[in-house]
């Protein structure tokens, strides 16, 4: 038996993959086959479950998981780069690929008195557009190169989010409009949200802040219980894209009609624009659509 081993309400909670998913794989594919404990329940090695964690990525992506399982846990894994020097930045900021080396070092407090640094240089709107954003993006695509493990993304996340949490209970009060935040079941990254709650807050909104993976029936209720002006969702890239206009068609017809509906991230762009959902391309765009709503729905301001 291995030495370490997962029961499947843990490998559901690691990668996403629900328990009928997991024993259907099992029947149909002979993937994950786990072993038994002594009363019969299943038990996943280490390396079943992070070949499910790949499988559960690429599939997030738009890739068939009988295809996936197919293949080699070879040719499925990340390409690391042994001995290989860092990949080249994909903008000027070198400093950002100095931050991701401190990720990998694990120096949890030196990582935060660097974005502090960079926090009072920049200031807060552009600390979260030109380093939190661009830093996601190059900790989402170091993983999948191999570069850095998943604690350490998760390292990232923990300690950049506690960081824009604690800022923004430093903001004044916000005026209108109210805008709820949140994502819906499935979606649980929650830097994407956080950013934009930093920036709405900055520009003197008042955000009501969910947390991610709301129901669609929550989120309506909450959008009535706090007179929302706003809903705003975000989409990371891994969202699937295939259920989302039919997701978003049902949390409109529950929404009523002055209450807008807006939505921004990596996986809301890649959406064709729908009638009632405002599609917000980038920080720069949520700040202007913010401002527009103010001129027309609050000109008073």
């Amino acid at each position: 038996m291995s030495e370490f081993t997962y029961n499947i309400a843990a490998v559901e909670r690691d990668t996403g993959l629900s328990k009928d998913v997991l024993r259907m794989w099992e029947r149909r594919y002979g993937f994950p086959m786990p072993e038994r404990d002594g009363n019969g329940d299943r038990l996943y090695s280490t390396e079943q479950v992070e070949r499910l964690r790949r499988i559960k990525r690429l599939m997030d992506q738009g890739h068939r998981p009988g295809k996936l399982i197919a293949t080699s846990p070879e040719e499925l894994a990340p390409p690391r780069r042994v001995g290989a020097g860092p990949v080249a930045p994909q903008d000027p900021d070198s400093e950002l690929e100095d931050l991701i080396a401190v990720i990998r070092q694990h120096a949890g407090g030196a990582y935060l008195q660097a974005m502090q640094q960079r926090l009072a240089r920049q200031g807060l709107q552009r600390f979260v557009q030109d380093t939190v954003a661009p830093l996601a993006q190059r900790i989402g695509d170091a993983w999948e190169q191999g570069r850095i493990e998943v604690f350490e993304e998760h390292l990232f996340t923990e300690l950049t989010v506690r960081l824009l949490r604690q800022t923004i209970a430093a903001l004044p009060s916000g005026d209108r409009p109210r805008i709820l935040l949140t994502t819906l079941p499935g979606e649980q990254h929650v830097l994407g949200l956080l950013m934009a709650e930093t920036l709405f807050a900055l520009e003197g909104a008042e955000c009501i802040a969910l947390g991610t993976q709301t129901p669609l029936i929550d989120i309506g209720r909450a959008a009535a219980a706090h007179q929302a002006d706003i809903v705003g969702l975000s989409f990371s890239i891994h969202f699937p894209s295939r259920p989302l206009p039919g997701l978003l068609t049902q949390l409109r017809a529950m929404l009523p009609e002055p209450i807008e509906l807006w939505i921004g991230g990596r996986g809301a762009a890649q959406l064709a624009p729908r009638p009632g959902v405002h599609r917000l391309l980038d920080f720069d765009d949520a700040i202007a659509t913010l401002a527009g709503w103010r001129s027309v729905r609050h000109p008073t301001r």
